[in-house]
């Protein structure tokens, strides 16, 4: 299998400080990843994204905002999202790698593209930064591929709730997202109940898990909610937010997952759009080591490589299990899930 791996000085030049967690050693971690993995690579490097691009998502007077910041010096936009003179050219070229990617995969350079890029994107607002995201990678894109008639589908695994992409297509049918996170954890949102409004009412999917789920309960997840109702949506194109928080050693988060986890969401997800018509962008994840072995089983799923199970996995508790369940409850109204 050929992936497409997005790749440029900008990304590690965004410069957050010492003592961040969302810092440049997150990317060598995920290129090295990459490079373990069962796969060819080809490499690109993303451009800068235009202000039309941007506009897709985010409020015009937003972007002009971001870029007087930054090259007045930068600071922290949020108490969390912190930003120098570089961040503009990193969050303009992270915003460009989706839909840059999805027209060489339709060239057929690679059968599916992995983009370690950074800031990372999922809870940007579309006048707001929050959460380490400046722009919304992964909602552009969604918005570049659903501008020209194509059925989008978000699978985000990211441990925090990707609030800001929820927002921006909690009333466009043509966008399905689905979401795994820790709850309750930041940014707060992702309940089950928040479904999508209006036309869009089903396509909006949240898992909403307690401290402590392990793999368990998101493999019978994938195999009861995720994959029937991506199935019955049929998505043109397949989006990923794939965070690596949600591993047993993340220090940021409270969910139990190994590496053997993300190549079996990565091996349920193989086959489910044509191909060339798979993009993966690396959102969080804090753990180095667990990111590089991530990285590496989710390819290695998405390219039919078997991951042997660990020895030794965390059993999920009764209330994830219950948290599943309510799962069904809520989609059984919009899907045909059990």
């Amino acid at each position: 299998m050929k992936v497409l791996v997005a790749t440029h000085p900008a990304f590690t030049a965004h410069a957050t400080g010492l003592s961040h967690p969302e810092r440049p050693a997150r990317l060598t971690a995920a290129r090295a990843g990459t490079a373990d993995a069962p796969v060819d690579i080809v490499e690109f490097s993303p451009s800068e994204a235009e202000l039309e691009l941007l506009a897709g998502v985010h409020l015009v007077d937003y972007v002009q905002s971001i870029k007087r910041f930054c090259a007045a010096g930068g600071g922290q936009l949020d108490p969390d999202t912190v930003v120098g003179v570089d961040s503009w050219e990193a969050a303009l070229r992270a915003a460009a790698a989706g839909p840059d990617a999805a027209n060489l995969l339709e060239r057929g350079v690679a059968d599916v593209a992995f983009l370690p890029i950074r800031p990372p994107g999922h809870h940007a607002l579309e006048d707001r930064a929050m959460g380490f995201c400046i722009f919304n990678n992964v909602a552009v894109t969604a918005r570049f591929l659903a501008a020209s008639g194509n059925r989008v589908a978000i699978v985000d695994w990211d441990v925090h709730h990707g609030n800001g992409t929820q927002e921006m297509f909690l009333m466009d049918p043509e966008v399905l997202y689905v979401s795994l996170h820790e709850f309750p954890a930041y940014p707060g949102s992702g309940w089950v109940d928040e479904i999508g409004l209006g036309p869009a009412a089903g396509t909006t999917v949240n898992f909403p898990m307690p401290v402590g789920t392990g793999g368990d309960v998101y493999r019978a997840s994938f195999e009861r909610v995720v994959l029937p109702i991506l199935s019955a949506f049929k998505p043109d194109w397949l989006l990923v937010s794939a965070g690596y928080d949600a591993h047993d050693a993340d220090p940021l988060a409270g969910l139990s997952l190994l590496e053997s986890d993300y190549a079996a969401m990565g091996s349920a997800l193989r086959g489910l759009v044509g191909p060339g018509k798979t993009i993966l962008f690396l959102e969080g994840g804090y753990n180095l080591k667990a990111i590089q072995g991530c990285v590496a089983a989710t390819l290695s799923g998405l390219a039919a490589v078997p991951v042997p199970d660990e020895t030794s996995r965390p059993v999920s508790g009764s209330r994830s299990w219950r948290a599943l369940e309510f799962v069904v409850e809520v989609q059984q109204r919009h899907w045909q899930v059990v």
